[in-house]
């Protein structure tokens, strides 16, 4: 994606949510969002197996029986 494109889609989904974003804060968003694509684009290309991913250990936190205030 191009720095054009990115901060076009934060504008448009800032505007479909009704989340009022101003330019200075769209164009922060833009950049931390271009930065989290291009991490997701470099993890794709790791070569991973199924055994790699170790979903079956993990486990939720229990939900707490009593609110401890």
């Amino acid at each position: 994606m191009e720095e054009a494109e990115v901060l076009q889609y934060v504008k448009s989904a800032a505007q479909a949510v009704g989340l009022p974003l101003d330019e200075a804060r769209a164009a922060a968003v833009a950049q931390h969002f271009a930065r989290t694509f291009g991490i997701a684009k470099l993890l794709e290309q790791a070569p991973l197996a199924p055994e790699h991913e170790l979903a079956e250990i993990y486990q939720s936190a229990p939900f707490p029986a009593e609110d401890p205030s």
